[in-house]
């Protein structure tokens, strides 16, 4: 059994600009990530997907329906928010350390290991559902960074280190395969 994942970030955020991290917050668009969202439509084939599947905060919903919407089924997932950063929602992005925050959990927050565990489960309920389908997802960095270490056998300390947005190797979609 399996699933084919190719996972897209949501677009930048007006925050992402402000180097606030949004965590929790619903976050909004900017115009430049509502383009990202537009110009991603003409940059991937739509029609190879069976469902998308997208984070329930407003920048991911709001991303997924200017790449999808018309196109594909949109279904919103709660497991598949950000990290709650707790006190730090919507603080400056250098107090919002991933790799200090693996096993401990934010204040009032989450940690990595939390991600990690909604993220299996998400993917457990797609092997049940989803068997031999292409699924879309548009979430955030420490899901995307969950998917590695479950699907790629990574650590969180590689995955935080290897991450794209550190290495500026941002691409249209990245591949994930989910087996039982």
């Amino acid at each position: 059994m399996a699933v084919k994942i190719t996972y897209f970030v949501h677009g930048t955020t007006k925050d992402n600009i402000e180097h606030k991290s949004t965590g929790w917050l619903q976050g909004e668009l900017s115009e430049k990530g509502i383009q990202q969202s537009i110009i991603l439509k003409e940059q991937i084939d739509v029609k190879q997907f069976d469902i998308v599947f997208c984070s329930d905060l407003k920048r991911a919903i709001d991303s997924a329906k200017y790449t999808f919407e018309g196109e594909k089924q949109i279904v919103c997932d709660s497991r598949l928010r950000e990290c709650n950063y707790g006190d730090l929602n919507g603080e400056d992005t250098k107090l919002v350390n991933y790799e200090e925050h693996i096993q401990e959990r934010f204040q009032n927050g989450e940690c990595m290991l939390d991600v990690e565990e909604r993220i299996r489960a998400f993917c457990n309920d797609l092997l049940k559902k989803y068997e031999g389908k292409h699924i879309a997802i548009v979430a955030h960095k420490a899901p995307q960074l969950a998917f590695q270490v479950i699907t790629e056998g990574k650590t969180w300390e590689e995955a935080i280190e290897q991450d794209w947005r550190k290495t500026k190797s941002w691409q249209p979609g990245w591949e994930y395969e989910i087996k039982e």
